[in-house]
């Protein structure tokens, strides 16, 4: 087996240690919390928490998803988190492989994570987390030079103008979060995928709204975060933009 071969492992495992840290991001951001002090530690008991626990995924299963000190009850949400973001990363690997690429959508994942579990939680796009996001794509589109300044200005100002409308259509059924957050996106993804991404967003949330009407799971006056589903057609948009538009717009027209 050659190096090459490992490298999926290799990413995995990667992605397991950053999804650990972006657990603490999730928890600690809408808290106004630092992510880097206090180190890691129970909410049920505050004792800090041991390196040899804070192993991705085998941590959890040894200590059978309670604290080592208090026995408080640890939310399966962690070892998820970690899997999720070191599967995300080695198909990531797989997908872009060698390229420019490959280290501009390894940034944007684990802000797409974080995102969405903190808007599925506190139904929140934080602000500081928008920012950070749009000063990783401006330095990464000029590193990777994979976008014109055109494209990703134009990126930005479609897709955030595009959830905008729709917010002044719906008298504010769209929050101020999501249009920002849209913008970041466009601005990542250029034109005219980062349209794409966020119309591709508004088409998911609306069926799964429709789905949880019908199930009686949520009313009509009920708030369903729009985080979710922006960061689901961002990575759609990513994955296979070109392909879906283009089939896209072959059913539409015939």
């Amino acid at each position: 087996m050659v190096i090459t071969d490992l490298l999926p492992y290799v990413f995995f495992v990667f992605g397991l240690v950053i999804g650990s840290f972006l657990n603490v991001c999730i928890y600690r951001i809408p808290r106004g919390e630092s992510v880097v002090f206090p180190p890691s530690h129970c909410p049920g008991c505050s004792r800090r928490i041991a390196a040899r626990d804070l192993i991705p995924v085998l941590s959890y299963l040894r200590l059978k998803g309670r604290c080592r000190f208090c026995g408080s009850k640890i939310s399966p949400i962690y070892p998820f988190i970690e899997l999720l973001t070191g599967l995300l990363f080695a198909a990531v690997y797989l997908r872009f492989g060698h390229t420019v690429l490959l280290y501009k959508v390894l940034f944007l994942v684990p802000v797409l994570i974080i995102v969405t579990f903190i808007d599925l939680r506190h139904y929140i796009i934080p602000d500081k987390l928008t920012v950070f996001a749009l000063a990783g794509g401006v330095i990464l589109n000029i590193y990777t030079r994979d976008l014109t300044l055109f494209s990703s200005l134009l990126g930005l100002i479609s897709a955030g103008a595009f959830l905008l409308l729709i917010a002044i259509v719906s008298k504010g059924g769209m929050g101020g979060g999501d249009i920002k957050f849209a913008a970041v996106i466009g601005l990542f993804l250029g034109w005219p995928q980062g349209l794409f991404a966020v119309f591709l967003s508004c088409m998911l949330a609306g069926m799964a709204g429709l789905v949880l009407l019908l199930t009686r799971v949520k009313g009509r006056k009920d708030a369903i975060p729009f985080g979710p589903f922006l960061c689901i057609g961002a990575l759609a948009a990513i994955w296979r933009g070109e392909e879906i538009l283009t089939w896209y717009l072959r059913g539409a027209w015939f």
